[in-house]
């Protein structure tokens, strides 16, 4: 078999996914979890470091730990019965959505999370709506079906109502939510029951039952089950492949990630039910076939995940080719040659050394100043995949450092957290460099802001907030009038020399709309709904 024969079937082992959720509906405990089953890890860790446990291998900032949030995002790589899975942890928290969107842009499937008793919650149906802009399929998986929560049916009826796709329920609860038992498995014709292990921390044992067995030993738990597996049956809600790869379905599977119920079911799901990699659309819309030389898509540049070294770290997705350690390629951005000589997969703080990865793969290069999110790297022909958008910012406020002696520090951290993309970094002629406008899509961006800044930099910065609340994309005839008008200024973003029109509210931008009719005030994605996305 050639090497074109190799990449394809290489790129038909992997599975590149997310998880998507609102915050507390168990992400961290998912992402650990399905790790465990792989046997990546040994025991489960819990998101708040509880007695007896562990705290998450993913989460690996300081701030995450006291929060118990995930804020950045880790890529984690592991094989499960032939497959390699690169799970790219996404941030829980809604004051990182832009940081999710990013993460989007490098996988084939997503998992949406749900919580039994809060349901669709509102950071869950902004990340589907992201999901659906980019026509990614979704696997729902019911979480902490161990505890109080809704009757399966009215959830099954929400998800519906709220995202519009069929929901094709793969595994059936037995038993209600907290009174959990096991599972009827729809897909394989299986009665499978659970047993807890200490603290969640092994994987579950699964016993298979006869029904007639099931009957015996759940009683009316298994009666209602089976009776309501019936009634799916009956109303045709059943998995149709083609209807889930089209985002018109999603398969539904019901677990408790910290009790390891059901966890190993929804990886086999993954390896049978998700779709491999494909080639990818460049920005004149041709495809890149799987085979053509390299080329990956940086999604996530992070800095300082290893306190030692001080290191800067892009994260990028294999789009096509077989990349190799040492190759040297081209940054389409610039033209420049890019080196490849450090080269990891990078599980929270573990890192090893990646020699070869393939279409889906996720890689670590190191030392990676030259590279932003969205940025394109090349082998060969010249190939340049669509930019990834930034969110519409909704939040403002000047930062300077606290001790002037430090302003060199600050400066250096304030170009890299820019880089990262941690927060958007405005300014103007009449602001200077030395009080730059920080711009975000949630408060909490501020505060990781402030805390690397100090803990890294030892640049200790003081916030004001402005009283802006919405930004527009505009050009250059239309700032000279809009610098005339009162609730609004013109600052343009560093990282791309965009000029934005910021605004005190929409009433004032209307009004000035009014009377300047030929002002150019273009929308940013995700500016007013998450349908804009």
């Amino acid at each position: 078999m050639g090497a074109e024969g190799d990449i394809a079937g290489e790129a038909r082992r992997r599975r590149t996914f997310a998880v998507i959720s609102h915050p507390d509906a168990g992400k961290s405990t998912m992402t650990e979890a399905l790790a465990l089953h792989a046997a990546a890890i040994s025991e489960a860790g819990a998101v708040h470091g509880k007695a007896g446990r562990r705290g998450v291998t993913s989460d690996w900032m300081e701030m995450e730990r006291a929060r118990g949030i995930s804020i950045t995002s880790a890529a984690l790589r592991f094989e499960y019965h032939g497959h390699v899975f690169n799970l790219v942890d996404t941030p829980g928290h809604a004051d990182f959505s832009e940081d999710t969107y990013r993460v989007l842009a490098a996988v084939d499937c997503a998992v949406m999370l749900l919580d039994a008793a809060k349901g669709m919650e509102p950071q869950t149906m902004k990340l589907f709506e992201v999901c659906r802009h980019r026509r990614i399929p979704v696997i729902t998986f019911v979480n902490k079906w161990d505890r109080p929560g809704r009757e399966a049916l009215e959830l099954l009826d929400e998800i519906e109502e709220r995202t519009g796709l069929r929901p094709t329920p793969l595994t059936w609860p037995i038993g209600t939510a907290e009174g959990f038992r096991g599972v009827v498995d729809r897909l394989d014709d299986r009665i499978v029951l659970y047993t807890r292990t200490a603290h969640g921390a092994t994987r579950a044992l699964e016993t298979e039952l006869s029904p007639d067995r099931a009957e015996a030993e759940l009683g009316a738990d298994w009666i209602r089950a089976s009776e309501e597996v019936d009634l799916l049956g009956a109303i045709g809600a059943d998995h149709d492949q083609k209807r889930f790869e089209a985002h018109e379905s999603t398969p539904v599977l019901f677990g408790a990630a910290l009790s390891n119920f059901g966890v190993a079911r929804l990886l086999d799901v993954l390896v049978g039910l998700a779709p491999a990699p494909a080639p990818r659309a460049d920005v004149d819309g041709a495809l890149r076939p799987l085979d053509a030389p390299f080329s990956g898509l940086v999604f996530k540049v992070q800095a300082n995940m290893d306190r030692a070294h001080r290191d800067r770290i892009a994260f990028v997705r294999v789009c096509s080719g077989r990349f190799e350690r040492g190759m040297v390629l081209t940054h389409a951005a610039t033209g420049r040659p890019f080196a490849t000589k450090y080269a990891q997969s990078v599980f929270g703080q573990e890192r090893s050394t990646i020699d070869e990865a393939h279409p889906g793969d996720v890689v670590g290069l190191v030392n990676a100043s030259a590279l932003r999110p969205g940025d394109t790297l090349y082998e060969g022909q010249a190939v340049e995949f669509p930019p990834i958008p930034s969110f519409a910012p909704e939040l403002f406020a000047t930062a300077r450092v606290r001790d002037t002696s430090k302003a060199k520090q600050f400066r250096r951290g304030v170009d890299q957290l820019d880089a990262e993309g941690v927060i958007q970094v405005l300014g103007s002629d009449l602001r200077g460099d030395q009080a730059p406008v920080f711009a975000a899509v949630g408060a909490m961006q501020f505060e990781v802001v402030q805390h690397r800044l100090a803990a890294e930099f030892g640049a200790e910065i003081v916030l004001d907030r402005l009283e802006y609340s919405l930004a527009r994309r505009t050009d250059a005839a239309s700032a000279e009038i809009l610098r005339r008008q009162r609730g609004a200024e013109v600052l343009t973003r560093r990282r791309d020399q965009a000029l934005l029109a910021v605004f005190s509210d929409q009433w004032r931008m209307r009004s000035i709309q009014r009377e300047h009719p030929e002002l150019t005030l273009d929308p940013l994605i995700a500016g007013e709904s998450p349908r804009e996305v």
